[in-house]
């Protein structure tokens, strides 16, 4: 019974982190359209290490926001694959 409650509550908190990096995303790329404030680069990468780098990614291309970064299209993916080779481990 426990472990059904532990994988429902990681799924709510995976769910919840992917929306949120996407919504940081879809922000920033909203406040760099109007020239105002933004969202730090490194607020975009928390979330995406918090569990929400699918999230972070689909904001990335369906926003275009951040593609021409080298840093971001190469980092967003390579957390996410950390996170999932963890996840394997951690699950053999």
């Amino acid at each position: 019974m426990r472990y059904n409650a532990a994988m429902k509550f990681l799924y709510l908190y995976l769910a919840a982190i992917n929306l949120a990096a996407f919504g940081l995303m879809a922000t920033d790329k909203r406040r760099a359209q109007k020239h105002r404030w933004r969202i730090p680069e490194h607020t975009l990468f928390a979330a995406a290490l918090l569990g929400g780098s699918i999230g972070a990614i689909a904001g990335m291309y369906l926003c275009r926001h951040k593609t021409r970064h080298w840093y971001f299209v190469l980092g967003m993916p390579l957390i996410l694959a950390c996170q999932l080779a963890a996840a394997w481990w951690l699950l053999r």
